[in-house]
């Protein structure tokens, strides 16, 4: 990674299933070892938001461990989404709720500033350079060391820079969801912005564990996404059964191949991943980039398979 977040490690924990908001079976307990293994992993950088949980779970189990190693691990906050009383999350930028919210964020992991704070998403309903101002502000006090948005688009991330800078970008990206590459980050690396890429497993298929014929537990949200239905699972279940072959060939996990290929692309920096138990952040920390020759392989699957399917 580059120094801006002085990373040993190009993966970084998201904390979005500790929460429990739509991961069933979610407990503190393995939550703490979760985090607890990813440190022991190497792992420094850790990805919260105020919206992860509704009374800031993330933000609390996270701050348990900062608190106390505060020289060594660096944080990610994003504001910009809240949940509702009806428990409804709505992107909310305005200036007052992203200075309130990062306030109360800090307060509940209990540090006095982010290494890196993000505008969640653009609100549709404020202006963009009014949401860039604000963050910008909290970096002027000293709420934060680097600022960056997620979730925007190349014209998003360059109105955001022009008032605030921008450090950072997330973005999706994924060996069969590539839609980023062609445009939002080759524009985040010409525009000197780190790039953080998530949904990298493709919210948990692509780490090969989910069989086509895998039921889901009640309270799980992954069925209701188009990539667990129909043609495109089809399609990663063929690319996933190849892939396999190939892991068994080179010594790495379906995962491991996965996160590995993200890395490869030009322009990333890190790697996104989640976990909510011990042996998930076990496997994909040991994720590295890989070579030119085996993210070709990797290419000419998914492209064999979308030709034939």
């Amino acid at each position: 990674m580059s120094s801006l977040l002085k990373s040993e490690s190009p993966i970084i924990l998201g904390l979005w299933p500790i929460a429990g908001v739509t991961t069933v079976g979610v407990t503190p307990h393995e939550s703490r070892d979760t985090i607890r293994t990813a440190i022991d992993a190497g792992i420094t950088l850790f990805d919260t938001a105020f919206s992860y949980g509704y009374d800031g779970e993330s933000d609390r189990l996270i701050g348990e461990f900062l608190r106390t190693d505060r020289d060594r691990l660096r944080l990610i906050g994003k504001v910009g989404q809240r949940w509702t009383s009806d428990r409804k999350r709505v992107v909310d930028a305005t200036p007052q709720t992203i200075a309130r919210d990062t306030e109360q964020s800090l307060r509940r992991i209990g540090i006095a500033s982010f290494d890196l704070l993000m505008l969640h998403a653009p609100d549709p309903q404020v202006p963009l350079e009014i949401s860039a101002a604000a963050i910008a502000k909290l970096r002027q006090r000293g709420d934060c060391r680097a600022v960056g948005i997620c979730n925007a688009d190349a014209r998003q991330r360059r109105a955001f820079a022009e008032i605030a800078g921008c450090d950072a970008i997330q973005c999706p990206l994924n060996l069969m969801q590539r839609e980023s590459l062609i445009e939002t980050i080759p524009d985040a690396e010409r525009g000197g912005s780190e790039v953080h890429v998530y949904w990298t497993l493709m919210k948990g298929l692509l780490a090969g564990k989910i069989t086509p014929d895998h039921r889901f537990a009640p309270g799980d949200s992954r069925p209701g996404y188009a990539v667990y239905q129909g043609q495109p699972r089809q399609r990663a279940h063929a690319v996933i059964e190849q892939l396999q072959r190939l892991g068994q060939e080179c010594g790495q996990s379906v995962a491991q191949l996965a996160i590995g290929w993200t890395l490869a692309q030009p322009g990333v920096t890190a790697a996104l991943v989640g976990a909510h138990r011990p042996e998930q952040i076990r496997e994909t920390a040991a994720a590295r980039q890989i070579d030119p020759d085996l993210a070709r392989r990797i290419d000419n699957i998914v492209a064999r398979v979308e030709q034939s399917t």
